[in-house]
């Protein structure tokens, strides 16, 4: 099992009102999965993306992750579990805007262990040659198409090796062609052992996964 959830709940203090974003949250997610998470805007759905990209920390509750519980770590002991565990791709593809692809995707590998610059490169040109972009990697993203930045963005998320990568709404500013191409992605990528959880609220791009979860009010349904 790569992921257990133990009655994980989230709760945020706006002034003197205590408003719950996760109530009790119990889930398992097996390695190698491809998990889909579906929910109206407030179910809480990014709120739980966010605790399980280790971005949050739960009120209360177990996490579990590969083995470590990890709830309660420092924030320097999170950063590096994210760094080396954890890949994300967003809907906004959050690229730097006046770097290269190539450098994009080199980003975080200045965060791990340690590497030649002429391997950094090698890294990162090896991913978007497979990604399609080989011939892209000196173009800034205002040169790329939203399917190509995406593209990068899912190099960059997978330069570390990470087991799991986490999608909030990967497709939701491509249109229909680019999103089926990142989805083929994406089954490629989980064919390959990776464990996918990805938030969406389109429910054609949740129907590409092996299971889909519904949230509401902050709970599983």
């Amino acid at each position: 099992m790569l992921i257990r959830l133990q009655q994980i709940s989230k709760t945020y203090r706006v002034g003197e009102i205590d408003i719950p974003a996760l109530r009790a949250i119990d889930l398992e997610i097996a390695r190698g999965e491809f998990l889909a998470i579906m929910g109206a805007s407030g179910s809480g759905k990014s709120t739980l993306l966010n605790l399980l990209g280790c971005l949050d920390r739960p009120t209360g509750g177990t996490y579990e992750l590969d083995g470590q519980e990890i709830s309660r770590l420092s924030g320097d002991a999170l950063a590096h579990i994210r760094n080396r565990k954890i890949g994300f791709v967003f809907q906004n593809f959050n690229l730097l805007t006046r770097t290269t692809a190539l450098e994009n995707v080199e980003l975080p590998l200045y965060y791990g262990p340690w590497l030649s610059t002429s391997a950094k490169q090698k890294k990162a040109t090896e991913l978007l040659v497979r990604l399609g972009l080989g011939d892209r990697l000196h173009h800034h993203p205002s040169q790329l198409s939203g399917g190509q930045q995406q593209r990068v963005a899912i190099a960059r998320a997978l330069v570390n090796e990470p087991p799991l990568i986490l999608a909030d709404e990967p497709t939701g500013n491509l249109d229909s062609r680019s999103g089926d191409e990142i989805m083929a992605l994406f089954h490629e990528l989980n064919a390959a052992g990776i464990t996918l959880i990805m938030v969406t609220h389109e429910p054609d791009i949740a129907g590409h996964a092996h299971r889909i979860i519904h949230m509401k009010d902050g709970a599983v349904l």
